[in-house]
């Protein structure tokens, strides 16, 4: 009974081999040429990549969120001084295939500590050294103004560029580690 099911089973294999691959061929007896086509195709889906900070080097989703700290505990006679902070540096990459890409920022409140004090968003500066994909506007709160990263060509854009953060140090604020609870920024890349 096994060899009769095993004949049956290699039988039919045998018989569809030829629907799995068909190639066209071309038999010529005599004088003549033969030809055969192939045809070829190559699938690309659309792909949108955003990177701000780690992970920027490759084309993957990498969970890890960077945190920027603007410590002013060894100098806090500069506190309030409106000298700003040394600029910390966040590689950023955008890619897309399907046309101009758009970048938004949004925040959900004032940066706040333990105990409620705050410090507004107009606080930090962002700048970016390529024009070709300038950073978006930090809102106060809610969603800010938007910018439009350069194309290289047709519908693509494969940029990157240095995002540099500082705190701008204006006022004196109450003690505290702010951020702690409304200190992320979080980006959106669009496309068509």
């Amino acid at each position: 009974m096994k060899k009769a099911l095993l004949l049956k089973s290699a039988l039919a294999l045998a018989l569809a081999a030829p629907l799995l691959a068909s190639a066209e061929s071309q038999l010529v007896v005599g004088t003549g040429s033969a030809t055969a086509r192939l045809d070829v195709q190559v699938i690309i889906p659309r792909v949108l990549f955003l990177a701000v900070g780690t992970g920027e080097a490759g084309t993957t989703t990498d969970p890890t969120i960077d945190t920027l700290t603007f410590d002013y505990t060894p100098t806090p006679a500069a506190v309030g001084s409106g000298i700003a902070s040394a600029g910390q540096n966040v590689n950023v990459r955008v890619r897309g295939n399907n046309g101009q890409i758009a970048l938004t920022a949004a925040t959900t409140g004032a940066l706040t500590n333990a105990t409620a004090d705050t410090i507004p968003w107009s606080e930090i500066t962002v700048s970016s050294d390529q024009v070709t994909l300038p950073t978006p506007t930090i809102p106060l709160t809610g969603t800010g103004a938007g910018s439009n990263v350069t194309l290289n060509t047709g519908k693509v854009t494969d940029r990157t560029a240095v995002w540099t953060y500082a705190y701008r140090n204006t006022a004196v604020v109450a003690p505290g580690t702010y951020g702690t609870t409304n200190g992320r920024v979080t980006y959106t890349a669009s496309m068509p």
